[in-house]
């Protein structure tokens, strides 16, 4: 019985019956809104959110911050929009590879200059984030690539169907299975949390502290840069304002999640169902006659409540370990 009670009492339980609760509130005003396959397309508007909070997290757990991850795909997106309206018959394998490779470029920029210069990774990432924009805009010269400049086969990828879904949710799924096993079950997961939790007793582990950031910004630029592909692809077109923003989105999804800002706490569960969570706020707002324009002031008002519900959990926990050791005294 005690072991259903603390069950219910994690955080992961509570943002699930949160998410319940929120489809039900929905669709009390849109009954419509709480079907199968309604349900599975807000899952699939909402992927590559989950991606990309799976990446913030890894981040995040080694005390760190990637404010740059929605401007890396939005670079990348250009890129391989603009190589595939130039050469049409190049593989899409080929050009998701280069995404990838690309992305993880340019999370190894911030992961270098937060690793050897010893720089705050709030500041390297908002540098990287107005340098990345800036470069979309000098390659494109600010010009758009629009559906009709794609080739059908770059087009197609996103929508293609398994087993009755989307590949693009097959891609979540799966990026949410291989996270789970990369921060549970990989000596680089491990090290995630020690860093995060404790650098200077990590050091004194044998883990290397800069390099275990590092790998984690690379983690997160290759992210980044596969999003990036399937945004472009998904919608057709490829602008420099593409995911403006979205950092906004990627950080209330962690923080929304239970990740803890300061590093060592959080699961790839949370992380998922935070950017569910976002997900189904952006999707039931125009059902509910909302403008859409309030989803930043949504979100931002969901990171404070997140932190601050994060922070007296915090807090509570040094509590009991303190009355623990005056008993022990």
């Amino acid at each position: 019985m005690s072991r259903l009670v603390d069950a219910l009492r994690s955080r992961d339980a509570i943002l699930s019956i949160a998410l319940v609760l929120l489809i039900g509130l929905v669709a009390t005003r849109a009954p419509a809104f709480a079907t199968p396959g309604r349900l599975a397309g807000v899952f699939n508007d909402s992927s590559i959110l989950i991606a990309l909070a799976l990446g913030q997290m890894l981040v995040i757990l080694s005390r760190c911050i990637d404010l740059s991850m929605a401007a890396n795909l939005a670079l990348v997106g250009m890129v391989v929009a603009m190589t595939n309206a130039a050469m049409p018959g190049v593989p899409i394998v080929l050009l998701a590879v280069m995404a990838v490779l690309l992305g993880a470029a340019l999370g190894a920029i911030n992961g270098l200059l937060v690793w050897k210069l010893d720089i705050p990774p709030i500041v390297v990432t908002l540098g990287t984030l107005t340098i990345y924009r800036g470069t979309v805009f000098l390659i494109s010269d600010g010009r758009w690539i629009n559906a009709h400049e794609m080739s059908p086969a770059f087009k197609a990828l996103p929508r293609s169907e398994l087993l009755g879904l989307p590949l693009l949710s097959w891609i979540a799924i799966v990026a949410v299975l291989g996270a789970a096993v990369l921060v549970n079950r990989t000596p680089f997961g491990r090290a995630l949390y020690a860093v995060g939790g404790n650098p200077d007793a990590a050091v004194y582990t044998g883990i290397d502290v800069g390099r275990t950031r590092c790998l984690a910004f690379v983690a997160a630029g290759a992210v980044s840069g596969l999003c990036g592909y399937l945004w472009v692809s998904r919608y057709a077109v490829a602008y420099v304002d593409v995911a403006a923003g979205f950092e906004l989105d990627v950080v209330a999804a962690c923080v929304i999640g239970g990740i803890s800002i300061a590093g060592g706490i959080g699961t790839v569960a949370g992380a998922a169902m935070g950017a569910l969570f976002l997900g189904v706020i952006k999707n039931a707002l125009p059902v509910v006659d909302i403008s859409p324009f309030w989803q930043l002031a949504i979100s931002g008002t969901a990171i404070i409540v997140a932190v601050a519900l994060n922070a007296r959990s915090e807090r509570r926990v040094g509590r009991i370990i303190l009355k623990s050791a005056e008993k022990g005294a």
